[in-house]
């Protein structure tokens, strides 16, 4: 995928060229052909900031990511792209009027009892004290969909989450009956 970068407040050095071009031609999947643009900027050496703006399809993916890293910032804007791309593909899916038999076909291999689970990934984190808002601003600056902490006032294990209309969702756990 063709790309343009733009840097403000700082100097574009070949790596980080090749790390937001590596990172935008895995966008490639999804489309036969477009073009995209970032736009990387430093504010006082804390805030690393990535704008990307992808052309594809007659369509217009924008993102923003600020980090404490810059590589982190590309990363974390590539992650809610992608995540825009194949929320917009599914959409694009259902909106055809496939038959409920075929779209149940699809999601078979994932819903079925007859699967085993299987772990691609397991992560260890440390569960930091924090009131709900502070989870919320961490789950964004990171540019996750979900954050677990430990609640401040309950000393409980509590999970933030976004949800689609762009709110947000808290999970408290209680006591079975």
């Amino acid at each position: 995928m063709k790309l343009k970068i733009t840097a403000k407040n700082i100097k574009l050095t070949e790596a980080i060229k090749d790390f937001a071009q590596a990172k935008v031609d895995k966008l490639d999947k999804f489309f036969d052909n477009g073009h995209a643009e970032i736009v990387l900027t430093v504010d006082r050496k804390i805030n690393q900031r990535a704008e990307l703006t992808v052309h594809a399809d007659k369509k217009k993916f924008t993102a923003k990511a600020v980090e404490e890293d810059l590589y982190r910032a590309i990363d974390a804007v590539i992650i809610k792209i992608e995540a825009q791309i194949r929320k917009s593909k599914g959409k694009y899916v259902t909106n055809k009027r496939m038959p409920k038999e075929e779209i149940a076909s699809l999601y078979s291999p994932v819903l079925g009892p007859e699967n085993d689970v299987k772990f691609s990934v397991i992560k260890q984190v440390e569960v930091l004290p924090m009131n709900p808002e502070d989870a919320a601003y961490e789950m964004e600056r990171l540019g996750y969909t979900f954050w677990m902490f430990l609640d401040e006032e309950s000393k409980q294990i509590n999970l933030i989450f976004k949800r689609l209309d762009g709110t947000y969702g808290l999970i408290q756990p209680v006591k079975a009956k």
